[in-house]
């Protein structure tokens, strides 16, 4: 009698990841860095058992999202994430950009002469200017109560902006725009702070930044994988109790031929006699021949 051997979730993932087309895709974006990028893969997917309850190929397609980008998936890094999410019952990929991620992007482009983005502690904010964007940091902080986050920009052509949101503003714009909020599963709750930055600097670079073409297709991806989350977690997740509807069959009931004959005449309009025209009008319609009215 053969005993069938399960094969563990990363053995799944390395079967997968040996395919020579995944192999081209992942050569195709990093050339020779795939192996690299491949192996960092591997090792995320083994040190985490929530990232493991996720079907391998779609690890793999979310992976490949990072990689075009030339982003790196180490969590230590910051630059892009792979997070798990619960949706139906069912745990799902997700690659994320990190604020680090669109910082590197933002560099790339050659435009920018700082870039940065941080935490706002007690004491270290003694001015706001709301008319400039300007904001003095220079106080000294007092404790480690965040008080806000803020973003910062100068491009080569000496252009500066600065984007600031408290604490408050953060959790009430993540709270409006998120539903998953609340989860257990999302990086609110476990990387506040990460996501908050990331809030401030993709409002900063997207209203007032230099978007390379590589930036608009990353922050688009990102713009639509967050709303893909929440389709697919909270769509269709109320019933609607709609009554269904009597539709009574009508009889069918043959008329005689004279009868329907005779109901077709009686159904023929009269022709109705035209309106008599005003002879005043008619002379006075002749005597504008002229295209110019007489007054």
């Amino acid at each position: 009698m053969s005993t069938q051997v399960q094969v563990s979730p990363v053995q799944r993932l390395k079967n997968a990841l040996s395919v020579e087309s995944v192999q081209e895709q992942f050569r195709n974006a990093l050339q020779d860095s795939a192996n690299l990028f491949v192996a960092s893969l591997i090792d995320l997917y083994a040190s985490d058992s929530m990232l493991q309850q996720c079907e391998p190929k779609d690890v793999i397609m979310e992976a490949l999202k990072a990689a075009t980008l030339r982003l790196p998936i180490n969590k230590n890094l910051g630059f892009a994430y792979i997070v798990p999410y619960k949706t139906k019952g069912k745990m799902a990929p997700q690659m994320q950009i990190g604020y680090k991620g669109l910082i590197q992007l933002a560099m790339r482009t050659g435009f920018y002469r700082y870039l940065n983005a941080d935490i706002v502690y007690e004491g270290e904010l003694k001015s706001w200017n709301k008319l400039t964007g300007e904001m003095d940091l220079s106080g000294e902080r007092k404790s480690d109560k965040v008080l806000g986050y803020f973003a910062y920009l100068e491009l080569l052509n000496g252009f500066t902006k600065t984007v600031y949101s408290t604490t408050d503003q953060i959790v009430s714009h993540a709270k409006r725009f998120s539903k998953s909020f609340s989860s257990e599963y999302s990086p609110w709750k476990t990387d506040f702070d990460s996501m908050a930055l990331k809030t401030v600097l993709r409002a900063l670079l997207t209203k007032w930044g230099y978007m390379s073409v590589e930036m608009v297709q990353a922050v688009d991806k990102d713009i639509e994988a967050d709303a893909r989350r929440e389709i697919e977690e909270y769509a269709n997740s109320e019933e609607l109790d709609i009554p269904a509807l009597e539709i009574q069959d009508a009889e069918y009931q043959e008329i005689p031929a004279e009868e329907e004959k005779a109901g077709r005449k009686q159904a023929k309009p009269k022709k109705e006699e035209e309106p008599k025209q005003d002879p005043k009008q008619e002379t006075l319609a002749a005597e504008w021949d002229d295209p110019e009215p007489p007054f």
